[in-house]
């Protein structure tokens, strides 16, 4: 049948489409899922076939020029699949994970150095920190190499073993119909030895799990879902390999006061009716302590004040942004005789009267 048409692509498939394509059908007609079947066998074989010309640039070129034929040469049948075996390493790869679980490590013996895993940790810091940096503690839990057996994993007393189940090979061998496949060693995970006498401090494992205490100095600046990444500072090496990097996530708890635009504040300050309409300071809370503001004469509520380098800082630079300050004028909800007699006298001077409006219980619900 027509490669195109087994593996159910188009001709102008891309690679990705072709391989993904040909993946699934290698699942489904794998003669590990359909033992004793004839038909997923020779289905399995006929899509192994046409995955082996369609997924070799040059053969595939060809099979779109001359078809089966080839000028009368052929393809061969399945000689072009064992021509093109090593080019299926990535696709068995995935169906090694599907059928076996975790996938195929030939070559990655557990018995070689690797290096360390990376760890994360969160961290969170307040508005004021931000302003000025700081270096704060951290406790970190981490994976250390076993002190009793330098990471070896073994009592000092102990000798390794070949390993019994692939006779210290790593690896083993399983033939699946017209081919063979190799997958690591389950019991010796690929190093094709085994300890002897494991050591007690860390059951063989050749680390322990610590806590590590760490001071991490936060810049100045820095912004909440940043990262740190302190190098060096992960999980120890496996065999002897380097350590990992651990990564610090910081959050910026949110301030009672401040609102954080970039490098910017922002706050509301209640200014009396009085300071409003005759001008006068008042004093306004900035992440350093009390400021002293202007309040010019006759300024509206809701209007914006700005003190300049009251924000924080970029990182790397002492350049800060400003405070921005927006006023809302105070309104007093308790008068006493004498001031409302005041306030009397101001509105009657101004020529203005007060309209008493009467509520319905509509009005006084809304409100």
């Amino acid at each position: 049948r027509d490669y195109y048409a087994v593996l159910g692509v188009s001709k102008d498939s891309s690679p990705d489409e072709i391989k993904k394509s040909y993946r699934k059908l290698a699942l489904q007609y794998h003669p590990d899922r359909n033992p004793g079947s004839k038909e997923a066998e020779e289905k399995f074989k006929e899509a192994a076939e046409a995955y082996a010309v369609l997924s070799d640039t040059d053969k595939r070129a060809q099979y779109d020029q001359f078809g089966h034929s080839l000028g009368g040469r052929g393809f061969q049948g399945f000689d072009g699949f064992q021509d093109s075996f090593q080019s299926f390493g990535d696709v068995f790869g995935d169906l090694f994970e599907d059928f076996f679980g975790g996938g195929s490590q030939r070559g990655r013996s557990s018995a070689s150095p690797r290096r360390g895993s990376d760890l994360e940790i969160g961290l969170e810091i307040s508005l004021e920190d931000v302003l000025n940096g700081k270096e704060m503690p951290l406790e970190v839990p981490r994976r250390e190499s076993c002190a009793d057996c330098q990471g070896s994993g073994a009592e000092p007393s102990s000798k390794k073993i070949a390993c019994h189940d692939c006779g210290g090979k790593g690896e083993i061998r399983m033939s699946q119909g017209f081919f063979t496949l190799r997958r690591t060693c389950p019991k010796c995970q690929g190093a094709g030895e085994k300890i002897e006498k494991p050591c007690t401090g860390c059951s063989g494992s050749g680390r322990v799990r610590k806590v590590r205490k760490l001071q991490i100095k936060v810049p100045a600046g820095i912004e909440t879902e940043s990262r740190l990444k302190l190098s060096g500072e992960g999980e120890s090496g496996h065999k002897g390999g380097p350590r990992g990097d651990l990564y610090v996530h910081i959050t910026v708890k949110p301030h009672p006061v401040f609102e954080r635009r970039e490098n910017h504040l922002y706050c509301e300050v209640l200014v009396p009716f009085t300071v409003a309409a005759l001008g006068g300071d008042i004093e306004v809370a900035t992440l350093e302590g009390n400021a002293s503001l202007k309040i010019p004469a006759a300024s509206p509520s809701g209007h914006v004040f700005k003190m300049k380098a009251h924000g924080l800082p970029a990182i790397g630079s002492a350049h800060r942004g400003d405070l921005f300050v927006r006023m809302e004028i105070e309104v007093p909800t308790k008068l006493e005789a004498a001031e409302r007699k005041l306030l009397a006298e101001f509105a009657k001077l101004r020529g203005e009267k007060a309209q008493v409006r009467k509520r319905g219980f509509l009005d006084a619900f809304k409100n």
